[in-house]
């Protein structure tokens, strides 16, 4: 039998790492973390890193790694995380990965997928585009030639969106269709948990989490990364809002109140990518079990 790889999931500020710390206590294994924001070091309060008392509850791995200057991708992720789920399976017998980065998760439990190659004239066509025309006009391109994908890509983020483009236009497929095609053998068992709740108190959630961060000093924090706001690590929640406040677009009440809705509006997206692409057991946090009889019914 293979040993098991414990994934959790769920959206932002929904608890995964407070569960995911109790899961690997009582495996008595370490954590690896697939949160993709939390990988660089020079972001920290934005990204609701894990505290110095919960690193020190069990062992985290991926966290706060890697520099804003640093490309990592996440084909590096997959291939880093692979070797040390191995040392952890080889060293305690089980492991567990947390983080809502969808497209991180799928990448160690399936794979990477494997999409055909984009002619130089249509990456062209697709930037010219965006930089023409703007993000709005790209989303509603994905829309009309993907609305699978559409619905679960961050529609904030605009590599991810002319990405699909691209695909989708060389090959006059969607960009979902190239998806799940590659199948790969894992050495583990995949345990996959999803925690949820009311969506409501996932908001309210959320809320709080952003005024903690912004009495925990956010905005010093971002004024500390803003002459590197151009950097494809700062493209997120929570710095993009507060660097058009720098900026002078916005007043920093209104950036505080679009991190809230942004912040929510990339829950609702978590919670769509991984109902449709996983298939995970899925526990409400207002009643979750006991770690030890959870374990027993997997």
């Amino acid at each position: 039998m293979k040993p098991n790889v414990y994934f959790v999931v769920g959206p932002t500020a929904i608890g995964k790492t407070a569960f995911a710390i109790s899961l690997a206590k009582q495996l008595h294994t370490e954590i690896i973390s697939a949160d993709s924001r939390q990988f660089y070091r020079d972001m920290y309060i934005g990204t609701a890193v894990p505290s110095i008392d919960e690193l020190a509850a069990v062992p985290h791995h991926f966290i706060q790694h890697k520099s804003i200057f640093d490309n990592y991708s996440v084909g590096d992720f997959e291939k880093e995380a692979l070797v040390k789920i191995d040392e952890l399976l080889k060293a305690f017998g089980s492991a567990v990965v947390v983080g809502g980065s969808g497209l991180y998760i799928e990448a160690l439990i399936k794979g990477l997928d494997v999409f055909p190659d984009v002619p130089d004239a249509v990456r062209t066509e697709v930037r010219d585009l965006y930089q023409n025309e703007g993000l709005s006009a790209i989303q509603n391109r994905l829309q009309q030639l993907d609305s699978e994908y559409y619905n679960e890509v961050d529609l904030q983020n605009p590599q991810r969106i002319l990405r699909a483009l691209e695909v989708s236009l060389a090959s006059e497929k969607p960009y979902s269709f190239w998806r799940n095609q590659n199948q790969v053998y894992r050495n583990f068992e995949t345990k996959l948990l999803g925690l949820r709740t009311d969506r409501s108190l996932i908001y309210e959630r959320i809320n709080k989490r952003v005024d903690i961060m912004m009495a925990d000093g956010l905005l010093e924090e971002a004024k500390d990364l803003y002459e590197n706001r151009n950097l494809n690590a700062l493209n997120t929640v929570g710095y993009k809002e507060l660097f058009q406040c720098f900026d002078g677009e916005i007043s920093l009440e209104n950036a505080v109140e679009a991190i809230k809705m942004n912040t929510r509006r990339f829950a609702k997206r978590q919670l769509t990518y991984f109902q449709n692409r996983l298939s995970a057991t899925w526990l409400d946090i207002q009643q979750l079990p006991n770690i030890e009889v959870l374990l027993k019914e997997l």
